[in-house]
């Protein structure tokens, strides 16, 4: 039989509120705590300049359920 993977999927949601997700992968061994990263959302409005288009923090949260058809 196949051994598990020990990377799991996660996925980064956007703190500025648009919706943007990234999707990456994490070893639960090596990093335990939650991951958050500055990112490039297009969505988000820029504070300097006014455009759409900003780096915001991009934070961990659950997964979705799986869909069964």
């Amino acid at each position: 039989m196949a051994k598990k993977p020990t990377s799991l999927k996660i996925r980064l949601v956007s703190s500025a509120g648009t919706g943007t997700t990234y999707y990456i992968t994490k070893n639960p061994k090596n990093i335990t705590e939650k991951m958050s990263f500055r990112k490039y959302d297009p969505r988000a409005k820029n504070a300097e300049t006014g455009k759409l288009g900003a780096h915001v923090v991009f934070e961990e949260k659950k997964m979705p359920p799986h869909k069964k058809n």
